[in-house]
């Protein structure tokens, strides 16, 4: 047994530590992490309690689409050189970052209508869906939307991040694109689609997957194709999370900003991600 005490266990007396010495200006910890500029962000419009609950929920889940949105490009731009390792490290880690936005719902979960509609009329026309950022996770998971892109015309610089987004190839695009230079039959109606437009399952794609899944269970395309279903589900279930956080808080009452609210999320949450990974799985 280590019986060496921890530097952790004893605070720190000693006028002449390091660690008590003042700091310049802010500390290193804060000029690295902005923890005062994020902690000074949470501007609750009522003395409802869990008013702040939600707007941190909120702030911490934009975060967390940041993280993914980072990752999928970096998988996106790996996958166009034909870097399957990069590609599948980024990947990885954004699956733990959906992990850990799935679960910042937990705060809000439990939210009883009365408890929602105590602040729920300050936020007047916002909505979740105007998240640009969450836009961006749509259109790299191939997505698209001109109406969605048009909404945030007014703020020139998200617009034209978002532009971007909507005029690149997505994630899914480039990952077919990468196994069809590894000599598999992608469609050319699917490499040469126009990617501004919503992606839909393919036949053709169906076959590329079923070969797949039929050959070597190591293969590395086999631990592709598994990778991607992963972060098909968990996207998968953050919507139909929202869902359920929705329908408890407020049940069918129309959305903000006009949306329909439940009706609406449904519709968004049964569509699949990656369909054909789905598809493919009653053939194996």
């Amino acid at each position: 047994m280590n019986n060496c005490p921890s530097a952790l266990a004893e605070p720190v007396t000693d006028d002449s530590h390091p660690l008590t010495q003042p700091f310049t200006g802010a500390s290193p910890y804060d000029t690295y992490v902005h923890a005062s500029v994020l902690n000074s962000l949470q501007h609750p419009l009522t003395e409802a309690p869990d008013e702040m609950g939600f707007l941190v929920t909120t702030q911490v889940m934009e975060l967390w689409f940041t993280l993914i949105v980072y990752e999928w490009r970096s998988a996106r731009v790996a996958f166009a050189k034909d870097d399957l390792h990069a590609a599948m490290d980024a990947l990885v880690r954004s699956r733990r970052a959906l992990t850990a936005l799935n679960g910042a719902w937990a705060p809000i979960a439990a939210l009883t209508p009365a408890q929602f509609n105590g602040f729920r009329a300050a936020f007047g026309q916002a909505s979740g869906f105007q998240s640009a950022m969450y836009r961006h996770m749509e259109f790299l998971l191939g997505d698209k939307s001109s109406g969605m892109l048009r909404a945030h015309r007014g703020d020139p610089a998200v617009h034209e991040a978002l532009a971007e987004a909507y005029r690149e190839p997505s994630l899914y695009d480039e990952v077919l694109a990468f196994l069809h230079r590894q000599g598999l039959p992608v469609p050319r109606s699917v490499r040469e689609r126009d990617v501004t437009s919503p992606y839909t399952s393919e036949p053709g794609v169906v076959d590329v997957w079923r070969h797949i899944y039929a050959g070597p269970q190591h293969h590395p395309h086999l631990a592709l194709g598994e990778l991607l279903t992963d972060i098909a589900e968990l996207v998968t279930r953050w919507r139909f999370e929202h869902v359920l956080v929705v329908r408890r808080a407020m049940g069918s009452k129309p959305g903000s900003a006009g949306s329909a609210g439940l009706a609406w999320l449904e519709k968004r949450a049964a569509r699949p991600v990656f369909p054909e990974l789905w598809e493919v799985r009653g053939d194996v």
